[in-house]
């Protein structure tokens, strides 16, 4: 069972659904709504609780927007979800666009009257995302209004309650630093900022900093909770006293306050009283919080979350125990892909069966907490949609003739891993094997690029589409982005694509090298590994020091889809080299039958 799926609606439900929203935002006098997907964290997983736009339209996607008016109704979804939202929402009701061709705000500009009054939970939008619609409201003469409350809250009968799950101290075996350390770390960067606190929204950021581990998410350890942190160390962490378990506050010590959740506003009072400056990340703290904030007499200073980029810079510890989960993750997909192999050549093997035998292989581990997201489980047609999700309706047979795409990941409490392969069932197309190859060319050129201090994912990005940009293809996601240790698998602030980004890559940074080729209404191609930032060392010759990438992910490319004459003899190398370590790291560790298979799937070219 998947709990927002559930949450979805039916077409008639939809349809009654937009109603009774219409009919409570006429009662507060509003013109209409924005739902964006997200809770008062901007998490890339939310609770039941918080799962408003899936309620309300029934798409389940991690990214998009809602503007609902009283006789009009717009979702707004990135490349990733163009197919989805078209599967999951009624057309008819609520019209989906591209954000790549209109964004919210440009279509709230153009389609908004004057004298209108446009409702948002401050809660669920950023300072920001709120200037945004703000100026699209003004555009159109119309005036934007921040609800004391959510009005979808109001008509939504059944509403799961807020999350509550045990939070358990993250020890010194799996984090490699204290909180005392990391505290007086982020401190001083405080009070270079110049202020004198800030305020932590981010769950991960107060996991990583406090050393903490939650539940209240699907496939991310996230306690969700809010805290403050001094620039001499101290902390207050807001949130529910439910989730307090024994030994938690022996754990925090005596520098760390334990505080409920609703005493969040009057400790910014206080910061605001005391004409304190306070570092916030605009980009991903609530509105709310800005806004209670400023109007209690604090100076807000503009700035980054303080944890993102130390938290993103994982130490030796947390190496150390990526590298063992992605040995034991790499066992585990080694023996499905053994598996799959006989399995899928008899036939009758469908996507959902076979994201369960997967999960099964991992749950064998012993050592599996939960899966890092959703399964991507797509046979055919299914694989061009970049984050499907199998489900009873969708679900289709791996047929020969098939490209079977395969993005999958998991939670250990010494790592998280991330991982996609496309596998052929069996003879593979010419344009299949072209097709595939050139990512593979991409995912090589990335892997081997060596590059000095200051370099951004931005400036790498194209490595990894110049094959597929020579054949006139291309792919409309990100190439890469950062992943947490037994945290998030998606995390900043670090990325690799072409959007901008002033972060640059560091030694101990992970990120993941993912490109890939979708051919709609045929077949999806993608080949993911995580890779470690190394430290940087000189080149024979040269004249800077070279930081590169080291492979995490083990776990064999399928080489009948590779056209050997297409690949130079460097990229054919570094093929053969990575199988050969793929194939000495797992061998002791798997089966005699899937040691045998692995000998074959990894076989030089």
């Amino acid at each position: 069972m998947n709990e927002i799926t559930d949450i979805a609606p039916s077409i008639t439900e939809l349809g009654e659904r937009l109603s009774r929203l219409r009919t409570e935002l006429a009662r507060r006098g509003l013109a209409g709504f924005v739902i964006p997907r997200a809770d008062a964290h901007q998490g890339e997983y939310v609770p039941p609780h918080d799962a408003r736009l899936a309620w309300l339209t029934g798409f389940t996607g991690s990214a998009g927007t809602a503007v609902i008016l009283q006789n009009k109704a717009a979702i707004f979804v990135d490349g990733r979800y163009t197919l989805q939202v078209r599967d999951e929402v009624d057309t008819q009701l609520i019209s989906p666009h591209p954000v790549m061709e209109i964004s919210p705000e440009e279509w709230i500009a153009d389609t908004l009257g004057k004298n209108d009054r446009l409702g948002y939970d401050p809660w669920l939008h950023t300072p920001d995302g709120v200037t945004k619609i703000q100026k699209a409201c003004a555009t159109a003469g119309a005036e934007l209004v921040a609800c004391a409350d959510n009005p979808i809250d109001a008509v939504w009968v059944d509403q799961p309650p807020p999350p509550k799950a045990a939070i358990t101290p993250y020890t010194l075996e799996y984090a490699g630093e204290t909180s005392e350390a990391k505290r007086a770390r982020i401190a001083e960067i405080i009070a270079k900022s110049p202020a004198d606190a800030t305020v932590l929204t981010m769950p991960d950021s107060i996991a990583w900093l406090l050393n903490i581990r939650g539940g209240d998410v699907t496939h991310s350890p996230l306690p969700l909770s809010f805290a403050v942190l001094y620039a001499d160390g101290r902390a207050e962490l807001f949130l529910d006293p439910g989730k307090i378990t024994s030994g938690l506050a022996a754990h925090l010590g005596n520098q760390v306050g334990l505080r409920d959740a609703d005493q969040l506003g009057p400790a910014l009072d206080a910061l605001g009283r005391e004409a304190r400056h306070v570092l916030l990340d605009t980009s991903t703290a609530a509105s709310w919080i800005s806004s209670r904030l400023m109007q209690a007499g604090a100076t807000l200073v503009s700035g980054a979350d303080p944890c993102a980029l130390p938290k993103a810079r994982k130490n030796s510890t947390e190496i150390s125990g990526m590298q063992k989960a992605h040995v034991r993750d790499g066992a585990a997909l080694c023996s499905f892909l053994a598996w799959l192999d006989q399995a899928a050549s008899k036939g009758g093997l469908d996507e959902m069966t076979a994201s369960d035998k997967l999960q099964a292989f991992r749950e064998a581990t012993g050592l599996l907490r939960d899966l890092s997201f959703p399964t991507i489980s797509g046979a055919g047609p299914n694989g061009a949609i970049v984050h499907y999700r199998a489900s009873v309706k969708s679900n289709r047979l791996l047929e020969p003739g098939n490209l079977y795409l395969l993005d999958s990941g998991a939670q250990y409490l010494d790592g998280t891993t991330d991982v996609t392969r496309t596998i052929a069932i069996g003879k593979p197309t010419a344009e299949q094997q072209d097709r595939f190859t050139r990512v593979l060319k991409g995912h090589i050129g990335l892997a081997t690029i060596r590059f000095p201090k200051g370099v951004t994912g931005a400036h790498l990005d194209v490595l990894a589409r110049a094959a597929l940009w020579k054949a006139g293809l291309d792919y409309d996601h990100g190439t890469g982005h950062g992943v947490g240790c037994y945290l998030g698998v998606h995390e900043g602030p670090q990325s690799i694509s072409r959007r901008p980004n002033s972060v640059a890559l560091e030694p101990g940074m992970i990120v993941s090298n993912e490109p890939g080729y979708y051919k709609q209404g045929a077949f999806g191609i993608r080949i993911e590994n995580l890779v470690l930032v190394t430290e940087p060392q000189m080149i024979e010759g040269g004249e800077r020091a070279m930081m590169g990438f080291q492979a995490l992910t083990l776990a064999p490319m399928d080489v009948r889809l590779v056209v050997r004459a297409l690949l130079t003899e460097e990229e054919a190398a570094w093929l053969n080299a990575y199988h050969a370590q793929v194939r000495e790291t797992l061998t002791p560790l798997v089966d005699a039958a899937t040691a045998g298979w692995l000998a074959n799937a990894t076989r030089a070219i």
